[in-house]
């Protein structure tokens, strides 16, 4: 495919962050970043609804074709981690329910993939994304910059193992279609 869109989530239950980039030839274009703030009283059950309704329509009007989440990192607070599996489930919901093929990358691998250093702060993760993507300024939040961040490092991370363009179901089909090949 010379050409994908593709759509990165920073998942969060009271701030959620998107960003949309295009791949065309190797070169990373900027389509859109923003979020999707909940309000932090509102019912939980109402801001997955929200989640799932907003990102259907993003995903309605920019058609990705893939989408790329940030996976949610341990966490001391067993309720917060449970509500934001949740929200991350639902953003993946409203992509596989369109067909739209899914993977996550932890923050660690996210930031490693952009800057080098799987320890950088969100603030040199948004000054990398600036410059490649060629953005005037930084996105108004991190939380956007952020999922650009997840967007880019997918592509980074696809672009990895090269599979002659063919899609492969796992590592023993991948395996199987290359005998000889060493990574």
């Amino acid at each position: 495919m010379s050409e994908k869109i593709i759509l990165g989530i920073d998942p969060g239950t009271v701030v959620l962050g998107y960003g949309i980039i295009r791949v065309k030839k190797q070169q990373l274009e900027y389509i859109h970043c923003d979020v999707i703030k909940l309000g932090k009283d509102e019912e939980h059950t109402l801001r997955l609804k929200v989640i799932f309704e907003t990102l259907s329509k993003v995903m309605e009007e920019h058609a990705p074709d893939e989408l790329a989440i940030e996976a949610p990192f341990f966490g001391k607070n067993v309720q917060s981690m449970l509500k934001l599996g949740r929200a991350q489930g639902v953003a993946m919901a409203a992509a596989l329910s369109r067909g739209m093929p899914v993977c996550e990358y932890s923050p660690r691998k996210i930031k490693q993939s952009i800057t080098g250093n799987g320890n950088a702060s969100k603030e040199q993760l948004a000054a990398m994304i600036q410059r490649l993507l060629n953005l005037k300024e930084l996105p108004k939040y991190f939380d956007s910059s952020d999922a650009l961040g997840v967007a880019v490092c997918h592509h980074f991370q696809s672009k990895a193992i090269d599979t002659g363009g063919k899609r492969m179901s796992g590592w023993k089909a991948f395996i199987a279609e290359n005998p000889g090949r060493k990574l």
